[in-house]
């Protein structure tokens, strides 16, 4: 598992385990079911505390990306598929609310926002 800490960000260390791991059970990188490094191995290979490691696992349960299991380790949700779902609607939203806000700046009606979409669902589609 490829995870890169930045002391430059001012992001907490905890968070940018949790927003890398979650990225890659996201883009499929990381499939459910696929048992996560130990939170001892993971602080290990970063050069870490066991408790930051702790919590970003801690925090990744939290949102339903990670079940861990006493003993047995943490792997990826069963159900993060369904939540991969969820994530993938939360950004859709966000993307949207930003172009929506640009096209109301910008003096651009909603029927050309929505005619765009579709022009751009059949060059994706």
């Amino acid at each position: 598992m490829d995870i890169i800490i930045q002391g430059s960000t001012g992001k907490p260390i905890y968070a940018q385990i949790k927003d890398q791991i979650k990225s890659q059970i996201i883009s499929g990188k990381l499939q459910p079911g696929e048992q996560l490094p130990s939170v001892r191995h993971l602080a290990k290979e970063l050069m870490i505390s066991v408790i930051t490691t702790k919590r970003a696992y801690d925090e990744l349960e939290k949102e339903g990306f990670v079940v861990s299991i006493q003993g047995k380790g943490s792997y990826v949700s069963p159900q993060s598929s369904e939540m991969l779902r969820e994530e993938h609607l939360r950004q859709i939203e966000e993307h949207l609310k930003a172009a929506l806000a640009l096209a109301a700046m910008s003096g651009i009606s909603l029927e050309e926002v929505i005619e765009t979409l579709h022009i751009l669902e059949e060059e994706v589609g």
